[in-house]
């Protein structure tokens, strides 16, 4: 807490902050995954919702992670702005003061939470609390600073959207929405650490323990290939579940070959070969790592409109 209390004393802001502003510090990036994994997660469940209880879940999911978008910008000021990366946000450039950020995020977080309860139920509610303390308290307080487990623990937090959607159907969870919170939860390391690989400046510069300033960019590299190789069982599983199909499978199939590929790509190149061509590789894998998660939700709502229209399934 000292270092955001230093933060906040050093660095007045311009008093310029407009509404982009705020709305950035909800990690609209983020929170448009968040918003299409939390539909998909309701609109495949089996319960039938009404259309307006699913709009004002999905908003208040969409509320709850732009919360933790704006708390996590709080803490994280102090090191955001020694990051090429993150130096334009509102705090570190000066246009928004840390304490609004903190009260946006906590008035956010209330809001949602209980307008979710409300909408949906008391379940749904009570896990979206738990993604954004896990966001919040767990992975930006303590893992993001302590070790270089943080991506891979702290995954959990962005894997969670789909299992609140569920939860607003049904109330409960099943090993359909667990299974789509692994599919999250696995693929969130290569990803970021196919970032990692190529902002690894920052990274260190920040003194953020990531796992390629701790062990260097060889492990990293085996790291990707091996989170890969274990991912691939975990994505394409979903496809045998009652929300899965022959469409999901053979979109899973061809985007894990590529993934795979990918990484095995990642693994073999040394740096020098690396530093050559700018990280080309490497850019291009966590380019596809975008699409590949996208994809298979896709692929998941195209099996629901089937099953629901008497095709698909098994």
């Amino acid at each position: 807490m000292s270092d955001i209390r230093a933060y906040e004393l050093d660095s007045p802001t311009t008093g310029e902050a407009g509404f982009g502003d705020f709305i950035a510090l909800l990690k609209p990036r983020v929170m448009s995954l968040v918003v299409f994994t939390a539909l998909v997660g309701l609109l495949v469940a089996p319960s039938p919702v009404h259309p307006f209880v699913a709009f004002a879940s999905v908003l208040f999911i969409s509320l709850g992670a732009g919360a933790s978008g704006a708390l996590n910008m709080w803490w994280d000021a102090d090191i955001d702005a020694v990051m090429r990366r993150t130096a334009k946000r509102p705090i570190p450039a000066g246009r928004v003061a840390p304490g609004e950020a903190l009260g946006l995020g906590l008035a956010l977080s209330g809001i949602s939470v209980v307008m979710l309860g409300l909408a949906a139920n008391l379940f749904a509610a009570g896990l979206l609390a738990f993604t954004i303390f896990f966001y919040a308290v767990i992975y930006s307080m303590w893992l993001k600073r302590s070790t270089p487990q943080n991506i891979v623990i702290g995954g959990a937090a962005g894997a969670f959207p789909p299992m609140i959607g569920w939860a607003c159907a049904t109330g409960g969870v099943s090993i359909e929405s667990i299974l789509m919170f692994a599919l999250i939860f696995m693929w969130t390391p290569p990803h970021f650490w196919s970032l990692a690989l190529f902002m690894k400046d920052d990274y260190s510069n920040a003194d953020v323990p990531m796992l390629t300033v701790t062990h260097g960019r060889k492990a990293t590299r085996a790291h990707i290939l091996v989170y890969t190789i274990a991912l691939v069982p975990v994505a394409l599983a979903t496809g045998f579940t009652s929300i899965g199909g022959p469409v999901y499978l053979a979109v899973s199939a061809v985007l894990n070959a590529g993934f795979l590929v990918g990484a095995w790509a990642i693994w073999r190149r040394d740096e020098e070969t690396a530093q050559a061509d700018k990280y080309a590789v490497e850019k291009k894998v966590f380019r596809f790592s975008l699409y590949y998660l996208f994809l298979h939700f896709a692929a998941l709502l195209i099996e629901a409109v089937l099953h629901a229209n008497g095709f698909g399934g098994w």
